[in-house]
C-alpha cells in the first residue's frame, strides 16, 4: 500500500509538474503575441510617421516650386518695369532737350549776363560767323537784320559794335560812326565803349575829319583811361601834332 500510494503521489506531482510547465509556456505564448503586436503597431505608426512625413515634405516642394515660380514671374515683371522706366526716361530727357532748344536761356556777351531765346542766339552766331569769314557786306546786312528784329534783345549791343567794324571794314564809314556812337549813346561804360569810340576816331581819320579825330582822340583818353584804347588814341594824336 504504501508503495500505491507513492506512486500516486510521484504520477500526481508528475501531472501537477506538467500543468505548470504547460501554463508557463502558454504564459510566455502571451507574451511573445503581446510583444509582436505591440512591435507591429510601432511598425504602422512609424509608417503612418513617414507616409505623413514623406506626404508633408511633398507639399513643402510643390509650395517651393510654386514660390520660385512666382519668384521668376516677379523677376520677369520687374525687368520688364525696368525697361519701360528706361525708355520713359529716355523720351521724357529727349522731349526736354527738344524743350530747352525753344527755352530761353541765360547768355553772357562781352561781360553782361541775359536772357536770349535760341532763336536770337542763332541769328547772332550766324551774323558773327559770316563776319570772321571776311565776308563784311554780309555781315552788315546780316547784323543791320538781327537789330530789326530782336530791337531790345541783349545781343543789340555786341551786334551795334560788329556792324560797325563790318561797316569800317566796307568803307562805310559815315554808318560805322553812327552805329558805333549808337552804342556809346546806349551803354557808355560797356565794355566795348573804349573801342568803339577808337573806331569812331578812325572812321574821321579816314574821312579826313582830323579836326574832329583829334577832339574825339582825346576824348577816349579823358573817358576811358589806362585801357588799350587810350594807349592807342594817345599814340594817334602824338602823330596828328
Amino acid at each position: 500500500m504504501n508503495a500505491s500510494f507513492s506512486i500516486r503521489a510521484v504520477a500526481l506531482a508528475a501531472a501537477m509538474l506538467l500543468s505548470a510547465t504547460a501554463q508557463a509556456a502558454l504564459f510566455e505564448d502571451d507574451e511573445a503575441r503581446r510583444a509582436i503586436l505591440d512591435l507591429r503597431e510601432r511598425v504602422e505608426r512609424q509608417g503612418q510617421e513617414i507616409q505623413n512625413f514623406q506626404r508633408s515634405l511633398l507639399e513643402q516642394q510643390n509650395q517651393f516650386e510654386a514660390l520660385r515660380a512666382e519668384t521668376a514671374r516677379l523677376r520677369g515683371e520687374k525687368e520688364e518695369l525696368t525697361q519701360e522706366l528706361r525708355r520713359a526716361q529716355e523720351l521724357s530727357q529727349g522731349v526736354d532737350d527738344r524743350l530747352k532748344k525753344f527755352e530761353p536761356a541765360t547768355v553772357k556777351v562781352d561781360g553782361v549776363e541775359f536772357v536770349a531765346d535760341p532763336a536770337e542766339t542763332k541769328a547772332y552766331e550766324d551774323a558773327l560767323a559770316i563776319f570772321r569769314k571776311g565776308e563784311f557786306s554780309a555781315a552788315s546786312t546780316a547784323f543791320n537784320d538781327f537789330i530789326k528784329r530782336n530791337p531790345k534783345s541783349g545781343y543789340v549791343l555786341p551786334s551795334l559794335f560788329w556792324l560797325g567794324n563790318a561797316q569800317y571794314a566796307s568803307r562805310s564809314y559815315t554808318s560805322a560812326i553812327n552805329n558805333f556812337n549808337t552804342l556809346l549813346t546806349k551803354a557808355p561804360n560797356h565794355m566795348r565803349a573804349p573801342e568803339s569810340m577808337l573806331s569812331v576816331a578812325n572812321c574821321q581819320l579816314e574821312l579826313k575829319e582830323i579836326k574832329a579825330a583829334r577832339k574825339t582822340l582825346g576824348d577816349v583818353v579823358k573817358n576811358y583811361p589806362h585801357t588799350e584804347a587810350a594807349a592807342a588814341a594817345s599814340e594817334r594824336l602824338a602823330k596828328l601834332k
